[in-house]
């Protein structure tokens, strides 16, 4: 069978609503628009399988959940034993180019044993990373510290903020006109935006209408029964005294990131095209997780919460020209661990380890309207578990107060129970979330669509609860570990 380009552009911390074609008003985004109803579709209820970057890297680039094989901190990565869509396509001849943040294989390992290409940045002229910077941040002491509010950059003359997202997308549209004629092709563009600190150059800055913000969720009220890490991290980011313009305004520059990303995303399909490789091509655009943007008062992320501000991430596909797709948006349950299952069903490659996606092809083709019956989603570490409290780093040492991540890191790195691990199913209708060390949580999605009242404690639900966790209980029994396909001699080999 002809094997088909493979593209996957993965913006970090995009949230599904920041998509004009999800109907926000305020969302500036044509060119994912254009692809989710002309020619792919776009899953409305897509999900990731942890909360922050490298435990969902490694799940979707294996189809394996978190607990499988214990990734679940941003410093356990996958290992050389361990599959990587990336290898399985570079070892079934394709050329495989990577241009974007890792957060996938751990640092003393060989990058090439992954990709063909990796677009290192030395010595480039780029313009400076705000994670290094601290200029914009104000007083330690002030309320917009630990806010992760920049808003609008300078670009000191220069067409556009030059960042290193700039030079990977650029990088990849001159890859794609020399691309090679005669053998496919992977293009992985695993850029940083939008993740925080929340700034964007003009135009993007200025083209979204602040009157089209969206409703910000309001704060939590203590009998709200929300976990102990959204409550310590209200605490400490300082921002209960921030007014509804300050929110919408942080808001809009996160959907002017948004925008900027969406263009990006054009300039390689314009690039496709031109090199007739857009009909040949399969696309692929999801996030790793979502992000909180001011909802609840909270910005950025946590490891062991699960609202949808943070699962329920942007998931567009668009398919070969040979593969009759139904255009439009689906409303099926479906996971990021489905897009490797997807592209083994479409290259025709059989696995070599046991996996747990599901090929989204039925869905695409229209052939199915539906796909899971339910969605897991899991974070947070053991009590004991030293190794797995992130420590590592001088940014990120929980002492450091100038750390950007201070405010969340301090509680990652406390033997209380706000860094314990939890796990969420989420159906179309309800949402249970099971924690080792403080209340379970429990949402009627249909009658609280912001997952403000935990209604655990409800007697009415009592009976939604029951099957939840019974659930809960199969998918840890069908999941909770993978067989090698490699079968080994039961007689010890001896050597003299």
């Amino acid at each position: 069978m002809k094997k088909p380009h493979i593209i996957i552009f993965n913006p970090d911390q995009f949230r599904l609503d920041a998509m004009g074609h999800m109907g926000n008003k305020a969302a500036v985004t044509p060119n994912f628009d254009k692809m989710a109803t002309e020619d792919g579709v776009s899953f409305r209820f897509a999900f990731c399988q942890n909360p922050v970057c490298t435990p969902s890297r490694c799940s979707f680039m294996s189809g394996w959940y978190p607990h499988v094989r214990g990734h679940r901190t941003m410093a356990h990565m996958m290992q050389p034993d361990e599959p990587v869509l990336l290898k399985t396509l570079k070892d079934e001849g394709y050329y495989v180019w990577w241009g974007g943040k890792n957060d996938l294989i751990p640092g003393q390992n060989n990058i090439y044993d992954y990709c063909n290409f990796y677009n290192i940045q030395t010595n480039k002229d780029l313009m400076p990373n705000l994670h290094t910077v601290y200029e914009w941040r104000g007083e330690k002491d002030g309320p917009n510290y630990y806010s992760f509010y920049a808003g609008k950059l300078d670009t000191k003359g220069r067409e556009v903020y030059y960042d290193s997202d700039w030079d990977h997308i650029m990088s990849a549209v001159e890859f794609i006109k020399n691309a090679p004629e005669d053998q496919p092709v992977c293009i992985y563009l695993p850029i940083l935006y939008p993740h925080p600190p929340y700034a964007v150059e003009d135009p993007w800055y200025s083209m979204i209408n602040r009157d089209d913000i969206e409703e910000i969720y309001p704060r939590f009220k203590d009998s709200d029964k929300k976990p102990s890490m959204l409550k310590g991290i209200i605490e400490k980011q300082r921002l209960k005294g921030w007014t509804p313009q300050q929110w919408k305004e942080l808001r809009a520059t996160y959907h002017g990131m948004c925008a900027r990303v969406d263009y990006q995303f054009g300039l390689v399909v314009n690039a496709l095209k031109e090199k007739g490789m857009y009909d040949d091509s399969a696309i692929f655009v999801f996030s790793d997780h979502g992000d909180y943007t001011g909802d609840y008062g909270i910005v950025e992320k946590t490891q062991n919460t699960f609202e949808d501000d943070l699962t329920n991430v942007p998931f567009i596909i668009k398919p070969p020209k040979w593969v009759d797709v139904k255009p439009g948006i689906r409303e099926a349950l479906v996971e990021l661990i489905d897009f490797p299952a997807t592209v083994e069903d479409l290259t025709g490659i059989k696995p070599k380890h046991t996996h747990f996606g599901r090929s989204l092809l039925p869905l695409i083709t229209g052939e199915k309207d539906e796909h899971r019956d339910a969605v897991f989603c899991e974070g947070g570490r053991l009590h004991g578990e030293e190794h797995c409290k992130e420590k590592e780093g001088p940014a990120r040492y929980p002492t450091n107060e100038v750390s950007l991540y201070w405010t969340r890191i301090q509680w990652q790195v406390a033997d209380g129970p706000e860094h314990g691990k939890g796990v969420m199913i989420r159906t179309k209708d309800y949402k249970y979330v099971h924690r080792l060390y403080e209340s379970d949580e429990l949402y009627d999605l249909k009658a609280d669509p912001m997952e403000l009242h935990n209604r655990i404690d409800d007697e009415s639900l009592s009976g939604v609860l029951a099957e939840l966790k019974n659930r809960l209980m199969r998918f840890y029994l069908e999941t909770n570990d993978v067989v090698p396909f490699r079968i080994d001699a039961r007689e010890p080999k001896i050597v003299r």
